[in-house]
């Protein structure tokens, strides 16, 4: 066999193992035959829980941040109504506690922890429909103010509840 047929038979060897992948791709989603995903606006209702506070704007930051996840990691089309996909939810905790003091009795680290309750209904797949709370966190030096390291903290925290959620709604495999 020539160089040329081997370079044939790799590219269609290939071709037939990818085509055999069905509705997965590269992340690992398996968004089956769902063609469209919508994200509702996660309402902030954090302060109903004791010691978290309202930070304005959160959840629309938090809203887009997941619908950027399912955007960038799969070729589902977002839609503002009757999505195949559908994710809905509210961020049900945000708040600031010490976590580590030093020896004179003072913090040492604060930790600010997200969490968000989210539902997830799949009209292609309906056993695949939940609701779960995702947390997480990030720790920062006492002596830093909350504003000081917010973006960041933002950052790290939607990035892991996202990535979470996106886990959890569409890596059946």
């Amino acid at each position: 066999m020539n160089i040329q047929n081997g370079f044939r038979v790799a590219v269609l060897g290939i071709t037939l193992f990818l085509s055999g992948c069905g509705a997965y791709n590269f992340s690992g989603a398996d968004v089956g035959e769902a063609k469209t995903f919508q994200v509702n606006f996660f309402q902030n209702y954090a302060d109903q829980t004791p010691g978290s506070v309202i930070v304005p704007g959160l959840d629309r930051d938090f809203t887009l941040s997941l619908q950027d996840m399912i955007n960038n990691l799969t070729s589902l089309s977002l839609t503002g109504n009757n999505g195949d996909l559908l994710y809905e939810g509210e961020i049900v905790e945000y708040k600031v506690i010490p976590m580590t003091a030093t020896s004179d009795q003072r913090t040492a680290q604060n930790r600010l922890t997200m969490s968000v309750n989210v539902r997830f209904f799949n009209k292609k797949k309906q056993d695949n429909d939940f609701e779960r709370r995702f947390s997480f966190f990030y720790d920062f030096d006492a002596a830093a103010s909350l504003t000081s390291v917010q973006s960041a903290a933002h950052e790290e925290i939607f990035e892991r509840l996202t990535q979470d959620i996106f886990n959890a709604s569409l890596g059946n495999w």
